[in-house]
């Protein structure tokens, strides 16, 4: 089993670098879990509360469920993967069944912040763009995907975003063994990656 982890800031294209690595492995031997999917259970909090959660702090992720079920798979065990709602700010009571696969890919913002986590990953890809390209990115999503508004959106960049980038993000990029600069058609450092996830399979 390989596992991968792919870092990098909001809107920097990490889902972008995902669905071209998936495109070069058959489908049934991989699968991708998102770090997005292990915030942490408010259901003890009311809405007003988790409205107002830091989520781009490492606090609020769950790592010790992300790292307790990548030991599972690797230990050739399924796991039940969280299902979260970004219009609730919560988990549902939904779950993904995932089950072990020769390529597991974690993708998130805040993957690299944890050691146990690094640990247990074969080969970190950190994806960078730059600060106007991500936050342009993530206005299009949080207003089109998330039922944001506009100076919701903006506030939550200045106030928390932005600052969280660059205490817990950026230099989380000292931890990866790849560096893709985020261009839309950065085919060689695809290549690259390719080459390293054939090698090791």
């Amino acid at each position: 089993m390989l596992i991968i982890g792919i870092a990098g800031g909001t809107g920097s294209g990490k889902t972008t670098v995902v669905n071209r690595i998936l495109n070069e492995i058959p489908a049934d031997e991989v699968c991708v879990i998102s770090q997005d999917s292990y915030y942490s259970e408010t259901k003890h909090l009311s809405y007003e509360e988790r409205t107002k959660i830091n989520f781009d702090h490492p606090k609020a992720i769950d790592f010790d469920l992300l790292v307790e079920h990548l030991n599972s798979l690797r230990n050739g065990e399924t796991i039940e993967q969280p299902v979260y709602s970004f219009i609730t700010h919560n988990r549902t009571k939904d779950t993904l069944i995932t089950h072990p696969s020769k390529v597991i890919i974690v993708e998130g913002i805040l993957i690299f912040n944890s050691k146990a986590l690094r640990d247990l990953f074969d080969i970190k890809i950190f994806v960078h763009a730059d600060t106007d390209e991500r936050l342009i990115r993530r206005l299009r999503r949080d207003i089109e995907e998330r039922g944001r508004d506009l100076n919701e959106v903006l506030s939550r960049y200045q106030n928390t975003l932005k600052p969280m980038h660059l205490q817990f993000i950026e230099p989380t990029k000292n931890y990866a063994d790849i560096i893709i600069p985020n261009h839309r058609h950065n085919n060689v450092a695809i290549d690259i990656v390719k080459t390293v996830i054939t090698n090791k399979l």
